[in-house]
């Protein structure tokens, strides 16, 4: 239990550091975005995507006089459920009535009292959280029907050239499937930063909370993944490759890493829920450059990173997206609420040698869906394809 002045002192010197900070690249994602009275606001992605940058950024330009506490300051170790008592009391006598949490994933129970203050109706609520599982099980028990969770990813392609004022290009492309979007990194291109973002998810994020103890094995099932996103992977095989005690525990990993926003788990398309669950999966990256940083097999093999990067591009907007193999294969078919939006097949550097299978598989899919149009995706290259009524566009990157 903490201190009603440990809580004043943290309020004050949080808020103010928070003026003192630069606002940085404006994150369009939310901008002039409503808060509910009735509704909390939650805002969910990866450590240092820039969650707490955009909060400053809502704070700061739309709610100057909000109450802000972020429960990461190691001041607030310790903090509990029935310090929420203390810190209400706080809040009530600043007559404050919008709310910024940050990072609220480590007090157990938050959920509680962000209900609390809902149901008195007069309060708006910004909450921000970095597991992606923990904030959805929460919030689907104490605080059914009274959120709007939005995703927040590291930048996009778009955003990494307004950071860096590049132009969309070739060139950028392929700076932004380097280096990828992680804004801190996009700074000093240390990667060391990189290399420890990725440790303390898997020790921090993953490891002490689910309580891991073959740490080790989670640390080279993580390297595994990464050196082969874009591939198909599946948790008997990694079992016998890692030489893991059991598939129920890969499975297990899987579920961490996912929902730690580390890695994305494609299935492959099927009408059959059951045949969707056995099929292998592929995997792709939250960013591109925590690929590059941490595995040495990308070495001349850009293909891959680059499906990544495209995989990324359009979930950022889309999060039901499936991978089409029958006699051919299509990279992405991707779905909205109302049904198919995208077919998409990516290819790095379309030659005489790969054009058919590209091609094949894309018509393939385009009669299983009776979809007439169709998207090829690539790092340079640009044409159209017609074949009996259906149309495949061939685009480079730069121009999504």
């Amino acid at each position: 239990m903490l201190s009603n002045y440990l809580l004043v002192e943290v309020a004050e010197s949080q808020k103010d550091d928070l003026h003192k900070k630069s606002l940085g690249l404006e994150r369009s994602e939310l901008v002039d975005y409503p808060l509910l009275q009735s509704h909390a606001l939650i805002i969910s992605g990866i450590r240092r995507c820039g969650k707490s940058t955009l909060l400053v950024q809502l704070l700061i330009k739309q709610f100057p006089q909000a109450f802000y506490m972020n429960f990461e300051d190691p001041r607030l170790y310790g903090f509990t459920l029935a310090d929420f008592q203390k810190l209400d009391k706080l809040i009530e006598e600043l007559g404050q009535k919008t709310i910024f949490f940050d990072e609220i994933q480590v007090v157990e129970g938050w959920e509680r009292y962000v209900r609390q203050k809902l149901d008195q109706s007069d309060y708006k609520l910004v909450v921000t959280g970095s597991n992606a599982s923990l904030l959805s099980r929460e919030l689907g028990t104490k605080l059914t029907g009274r959120h709007v969770t939005r995703e927040l990813f590291p930048f996009s392609y778009t955003q990494f050239c307004l950071f860096g004022d590049f132009k969309k290009s070739p060139e950028s492309t392929r700076d932004y499937m380097t280096f990828g979007g992680f804004p801190e990194y996009l700074k000093s291109k240390r990667q060391e930063l990189l290399h420890q973002l990725l440790d303390d998810i898997l020790l921090r994020d993953i490891a002490v909370r689910y309580g891991v103890r073959d740490i080790k094995s989670l640390q080279n099932l993580a390297i595994y993944l990464i050196s082969n996103v874009a591939k198909p992977v599946s948790g008997n095989n990694l079992r016998k490759t890692l030489e893991i005690k059991a598939t129920s525990t890969v499975m297990e990993y899987f579920s961490y890493l996912e929902e730690s926003w580390l890695f994305f788990f494609v299935p492959k398309f099927s009408y059959s829920q059951r045949k969707q669950l056995v099929n292998p999966k592929k995997v792709y990256s939250i960013d591109t450059g925590l690929v590059t940083a941490n595995t040495r097999s990308f070495l001349g093999d850009d293909g891959r990173r680059f499906e990544n990067m495209v995989y990324l591009h359009f979930r950022r907007s889309y999060s039901e997206i499936y991978y089409f193999s029958e006699k051919g294969e299509c990279d992405f078919i991707v779905f909205d609420r109302k049904g198919l939006v995208h077919l998409v097949q990516v290819c790095w550097d379309l030659t005489m040698d790969n054009l058919k299978r590209e091609l094949d598989g894309l018509w393939e899919a385009m009669r299983f869906f009776d979809q007439k149009e169709a998207l090829l995706v690539t790092f340079n290259q640009e044409d159209e394809f017609e074949q009996e009524g259906y149309t495949i566009r061939v685009l480079p990157f730069h121009r999504l």
